[in-house]
């Protein structure tokens, strides 16, 4: 199994951008289905090209397969599909972005398949909302905030409540099979 997938260098897609004044925290900004979402920085492990993927029979519609990242086998889990939404259609700026999750002193890594790589901007700390609360029945536990942006809402993810501890140790025995 070849990934054939190459590193995408992050001073090419992702300069860094200020947006504002005051002490921020900087962050990846990507597109799913035209909005525009973002996970802290320190979280992505690095950003590859979508390449070759090996679907694994049996696996839920949010785990598009695996691929090999230098040697090791990393689920791919589709964004799109997770968020109950049509899977990710890939196109040309379609990629794959490496996020580690920490939980219990292990570290879990994790293929996030999305339409495309946006910038790293830097948001400061009074520019970010809490969750919105939409009443008890829809989740917004994996929100971490939602950043104004040059008049608009960048939604804040929660790598880790995005993806339950007790689902990804399921996809990575899944993966692993």
């Amino acid at each position: 199994m070849t990934a054939n997938s190459t590193a995408v260098a992050r001073s090419s897609h992702t300069a860094p951008i200020v947006h504002g004044a005051g002490s921020g925290h900087q962050y990846l900004a990507f597109t799913l289905n035209g909005e525009v979402f973002a996970i802290d920085i320190l979280q992505i492990r690095e950003i590859i090209e979508f390449g070759s993927l090996t679907e694994v029979p049996m696996m839920p519609p949010t785990v598009r397969g695996v691929i090999n990242l230098r040697g090791a086998v990393v689920p791919v889990i589709d964004l799109s599909a997770r968020f109950g939404r049509t899977c990710t259609e890939v196109g040309r700026r379609t990629c794959i972005v490496i996020v580690e999750i920490e939980h219990d002193d292990e570290t879990q890594t994790l293929g996030v398949l999305v339409d495309g790589v946006n910038e790293v901007m830097e948001i400061p700390a009074a520019e970010i909302e809490p969750a919105p609360a939409f009443g008890a029945r829809i989740r917004t536990d994996f929100i971490r905030g939602m950043g104004r942006v040059d008049g608009r809402f960048v939604i804040i993810l929660d790598v880790g409540k995005v993806f339950s501890v007790g689902e990804i140790a399921e996809i990575n025995a899944l993966a692993e099979a």
